[in-house]
């Protein structure tokens, strides 16, 4: 019988409004998460497995792995574009709009 190899995927500095989503879509896509922890963006050595009582001044990384990478793959794929479209929707607030009066 042959051996099961288990490939992994490692997310960090995921934005606090997503995770769920993305723990949703990992375990929608048959992929598990192996750690979940929040580490201090100005104290490497602190990091914790469970959300701090002030998550502020933390990142939060999340550590997949699955029996096929593919399913990894695209869960980096849809993550991918799931900040591009956050990131394009930002700037489309952010700019001003141009318009053309004519009086």
């Amino acid at each position: 019988m042959g051996k099961i190899q288990n490939k992994y995927l490692e997310i960090k500095n995921i934005d606090r409004n997503i995770v769920d989503w993305l723990e949703d879509v990992a375990e929608e896509n048959n992929c598990r998460i192996e750690r979940k922890e929040w580490k201090s963006k100005y104290n490497s050595y602190v990091v914790y497995d469970y959300e701090p009582f002030c998550s502020d001044g933390f990142e939060i990384n999340l550590l997949l792995s699955s029996n096929e990478i593919s399913y990894l793959n695209f869960i980096k794929y849809l993550y991918n574009e799931k900040i591009s479209t956050i990131d394009y929707l930002n700037s489309c607030v952010r700019t001003p709009l141009l318009k053309n009066y004519t009086r």
